[in-house]
């Protein structure tokens, strides 16, 4: 299992993001894009929202994606929005674990969907980019499959040359990351789950990667792979460094930003930042992405 001192040295080897200037003018023509799965919408780690606020205003972004909005009304997510200066907002629903879409742009052709999804759906066109707010099953690779797959077949019926961002928590893996999960310590781990739960993590007893292999093969790009340096250490969006009851297996990484070919062409920079502040706000940490846009 992952130790407290290699988690905070991937927290302080991968904290040069936060130290930064989040961007040098307002009249750059940069598009910031954050994910985040808050945890529960901090209702088990209440005193920890303030913090948050304070975090996400500094990050200036301009499109936010957000899992794990439990509690939420659309009102409190116009509060919080207000904090990082985002007018428009959509909240999925206001039951179970709901997603959310705060943004500096207007919202236009909002579709909300729940059936067929775990968790549900949002879309929203945003400066004229489609923006999918992702979050899959948590515990079953066959549903993961399904919800990808419906997810492409609404993709379809977009424009054929679209601009297309779908961010969130896709709880599943990367083939990009295969080779980091060579030390075997998660199979053991979902193979318990999978036993404990009657869930459906392993495929035939192994990591299952063809969710994001599907999207790949659809002309998606895993952004935050695509950036890493040459010297790049791998840095997983879960678990951190927050208490937490339970056992929550070795490193990984569940979080992630796809575009579709003309925006990956102009894509920045794109990472998962983990530093002293996010690893004990939520149980994931945020993805951050950066496009040169019009």
């Amino acid at each position: 299992m992952r130790t407290l001192a290699s988690l905070l040295s991937l927290a302080l080897l991968t904290s040069s993001w936060a130290q930064e200037p989040p961007r040098e003018s307002p009249a750059e023509s940069n598009l910031r894009i954050l994910a985040y799965n808050v945890w529960v919408g901090f209702t088990k780690v209440p005193d920890r929202k303030p913090l948050w606020l304070d975090w996400m205003k500094a990050q200036d972004a301009d499109v936010v994606l957000l899992q794990e909005l439990n509690g939420y009304s659309p009102g409190m997510l116009e509060e919080d929005a207000e904090v990082w200066g985002h007018p428009h907002t959509v909240l999925l629903k206001e039951e179970g674990f709901p997603t959310g879409i705060t943004s500096r742009y207007p919202l236009e052709d909002i579709q909300r969907t729940v059936e067929g999804f775990h968790h549900g759906l949002i879309r929203a066109r945003i400066k004229d980019i489609y923006f999918y707010c992702i979050h899959l099953h948590p515990s079953n690779w066959e549903v993961r499959n399904r919800e990808i797959n419906l997810i492409l077949e609404d993709i379809k019926g977009l424009p054929e040359d679209a601009d297309i961002v779908l961010a969130g928590d896709f709880n599943t893996f990367s083939p990009h990351d295969e080779g980091f999960y060579s030390h075997g310590l998660l199979e053991p781990f979902f193979a318990k789950r999978d036993e404990e739960y009657d869930a459906r993590n392993l495929r035939d007893g192994r990591l299952d990667y063809s969710v994001l292999q599907t999207l790949m093969d659809a002309g998606f790009t895993d952004l935050e792979a695509r950036m890493r340096s040459n010297d790049y250490t791998f840095t997983g969006s879960f678990p951190t460094l927050i208490e937490k009851p339970g056992e929550h297996g070795d490193l990984r990484r569940l979080d992630y930003v796809f575009s579709s070919a003309e925006l990956t062409r102009r894509v920045q920079r794109a990472l998962i930042v983990s530093d002293d502040t996010t690893q004990v706000l939520s149980d994931h940490l945020p993805v951050v992405v950066d496009f040169a846009v019009d």
